[in-house]
């Protein structure tokens, strides 16, 4: 299977394709690693940096300061699209990469973890030469002929422009959306997996999911699923996960309908997930089946995931006076585990687990764990330090989420 992600974080519809025996080619895969590369300079970057981050506490009130906000964002995709244009005007892959991967180096902004990881565990299926830092500047035409069976890719929840009143892609301009659906235009694929958090169809009262679909299928020529919300523990992990996700078919491939796996029952809990209870190494798969194998062999969790006193009651204390949350821990079925989970939230928010009961003394989870509370085997190799992994994994999609939609669209019997 010819393969390729974008937004590609550590690779859970690969994991997904490994688990279940499917030999795969990795076309090329784009993320940035959260490094985040800042286009204006000097005082606008300063006013932009701060005026994003009031935006995203929705702090942002003040109608002089939305309308800076505005102006600043509109200079930045003017920016964006005049590098774009310098690009497209080079004449290799190899000279693009390389300028875009300048623009990053001097940019002094440090390393892009999620690419480290990324090639730990599937280096000998990618080139590096095919792993692209951004996908603002990533030229899809160049792999117009990889003849593509899969893409699969997310993009925040952004509002698109009021202006326009056509539904088309110039209307979500400026937005990683655009993005991903342009390079779906370039690459044309034969399927696509679009996965959003599970707001999408009701976000700015349903018309920012109105356009994608009219993008999907006016714009791109695909025939697409109606969104549908899945939640990993239905699919085999305890952990309460739900994200939509969102299938596309070429419009000129004749298949089978494609319809949504069905949930199974669960028959884990969060405790079994624990290094406590499986030590590592112990925590595989079935390879006739790609299901998850976990041996009740007792293990030893790193006491650099205990929390010290302070966190402890700091998490135990059950919100603040306008904002209550659960104290409870040691949770059959996690919570949904957040790229944020190593900044000791409060208990009703992150997942603790009770290393002691008398004293009390409570545990967040290892990197481990919360890699295996996204589906991936301990056969993952960790590249980088513990809070990176963390992270990586609360930005990861269930891989037994990706399995059971690959099982679906295999029935489609579009790759034949």
């Amino acid at each position: 299977m010819k393969l390729a992600t974008v937004f590609s974080g550590i690779g859970s519809i690969e994991q997904a394709l490994i688990r279940l025996g499917i030999d795969y080619e990795i076309v090329f895969a784009c993320d940035n690693g959260d490094v985040e590369l800042h286009l204006h300079s000097g005082e606008d970057l300063n006013e932009y940096t701060r005026l994003k981050k009031l935006r995203s506490k929705k702090q942002l009130k003040d109608e002089s300061e939305i309308a800076k906000l505005d102006s600043l964002s509109i200079r930045e995709n003017e920016i964006a699209e005049n590098i774009r244009m310098h690009i497209q005007s080079l004449p290799t892959k190899k000279e693009k990469k390389e300028f875009v991967d300048n623009l990053y180096s001097k940019s002094g902004k440090g390393t892009n973890f999620v690419k480290k990881t990324y090639l730990a565990n599937y280096g000998t299926h990618i080139s590096e030469d095919d792993f692209h830092l951004d996908i603002r500047f990533f030229d899809g035409t160049d792999y117009q002929t990889s003849d593509i069976d899969l893409l699969v890719g997310g993009s925040p929840c952004q509002a698109f422009s009021a202006v326009g009143a056509q539904f088309g892609m110039n209307d979500t301009r400026g937005t990683l959306f655009y993005e991903f659906a342009r390079i779906v235009k370039e690459t044309q694929p034969k399927v696509f997996i679009y996965e959003n958090v599970r707001g999408l169809t009701t976000h700015d009262n349903g018309r920012t999911w109105q356009i994608m679909r009219d993008v999907f299928e006016k714009d791109l020529n695909y025939h697409i699923s109606e969104p549908q919300v899945l939640n990993a523990s239905d699919y085999g992990i305890p952990q309460s996960r739900r994200r939509v996700f969102v299938i596309g078919i070429r419009d000129d491939i004749k298949c089978n309908k494609f319809t949504y796996p069905e949930p199974i029952q669960l028959k884990y809990t969060m405790q079994d997930f624990l290094e406590d209870n499986c030590a590592f190494g112990h925590f595989t798969f079935d390879k006739s089946n790609g299901e998850l194998i976990v041996e009740k062999i007792p293990g030893v969790v790193d006491k650099k995931f205990t929390l010290t006193p302070a966190v402890q009651k700091y998490v135990l204390a059950g919100g603040t006076a306008n904002y209550k949350t659960s104290t409870e821990t040691d949770l059959p079925i996690a919570r949904t585990l957040m790229k944020m989970m190593t900044q000791h939230h409060r208990a009703g928010v992150d997942n603790y687990i009770t290393v002691q009961k008398e004293p009390l003394v409570l545990r967040q989870l290892s990197d481990r764990e919360a890699l295996r509370l996204m589906g991936y085997p301990d056969s993952f190799n960790i590249a980088v330090s513990s809070m990176q992994t963390l992270r990586q994994a609360g930005n990861s999609i269930v891989v037994d989420v990706m399995m059971a939609i690959m099982r679906q669209i295999i029935k489609t019997e579009v790759f034949k």
